[in-house]
């Protein structure tokens, strides 16, 4: 997959192409990203990008020349072109996971108060982080991107993407690892159980627990089945997980 960035800003992708999963998967040729500087394509003998807004107003409009110049130099059959907006619907885990199999993406990255109402009929898709104003399309288009790369074959390990938050829209079950014992918070003894159907079902319970008290707008979401109605009437510690605790007490320490 091809990721261009077309942005007033370039240097502000340097420390985060470069880091970590993202820097492993270039280095890999899992993805490749391209930065293009709009800049470069202004007609504009001052090298101007930006007016005041027609029509009077506060602050300063992208300009649609060096926009629609710089896709136009990026922009094959194949390409997708998002543009971060407000306008657009909220990026979710279903957005990333179909983005993942594109072959070419392309983010504008707006600026300044806003960008010439013309660029919009050259945008595939609105896309929003968020219901909340950022200084520029930079940060949204590196967390959409960020979302898609780890989707990717050979981007991280296969099983780290199978039990994830939103996935068939739950929130991830908690996650621990050792000490046993931090300040009198102690992990749950069901994981030292090496009983890997009750610890799954466990996960599940507190899936389904965490979505329907935290996020009862995903919780509204969920296809619950009867063995899910069942895990939320429960009690805290049914008899199935008091059993696979005292059979791996037998096997299992809680050594640090």
């Amino acid at each position: 997959m091809k990721i261009t960035f077309l942005t007033l800003f370039p240097e502000f992708f340097d420390n985060p192409l470069n880091t970590s999963i993202i820097k492993r998967a270039r280095n890999k040729g899992i993805i490749d990203f391209e930065l293009v500087n709009i800049r470069d394509f202004t007609e504009d003998k001052y090298h101007r990008v930006d007016n005041p807004p027609t029509g009077g107003g506060a602050g300063l409009i992208m300009q649609c020349q060096p926009i629609i110049s710089a896709l136009r130099s990026v922009k094959k059959d194949h390409s997708y072109v998002i543009l971060p907006s407000p306008r657009g619907k909220k990026f979710t885990q279903e957005d990333a996971i179909r983005l993942s199999k594109k072959d070419h993406i392309i983010f504008i990255c707006g600026h300044y108060e806003g960008i010439d109402e013309r660029v919009s009929s050259y945008v595939d898709e609105f896309l929003s982080l968020g219901d909340f104003v950022l200084t520029g399309g930079e940060i949204p288009s590196l967390a959409f991107s960020d979302a898609i790369l780890r989707l990717l074959d050979g981007a991280i390990a296969e099983e780290s993407t199978k039990e994830e938050s939103f996935q068939d829209s739950l929130l991830e079950y908690p996650q621990y690892t050792l000490p046993y014992d931090f300040e009198g918070q102690k992990i749950p003894d069901i994981l030292f159980s090496g009983n890997h159907r009750a610890i799954q079902k466990w996960r599940r319970k507190q899936s389904l627990k965490l979505t329907k008290d935290l996020r009862p707008d995903l919780f509204e979401k969920v296809q619950l089945s009867k063995k899910d109605y069942i895990l939320l009437e429960e009690e805290d510690m049914p008899k199935w997980e008091k059993e696979a605790i005292e059979k791996g007490k037998k096997f299992t320490s809680h050594d640090d």
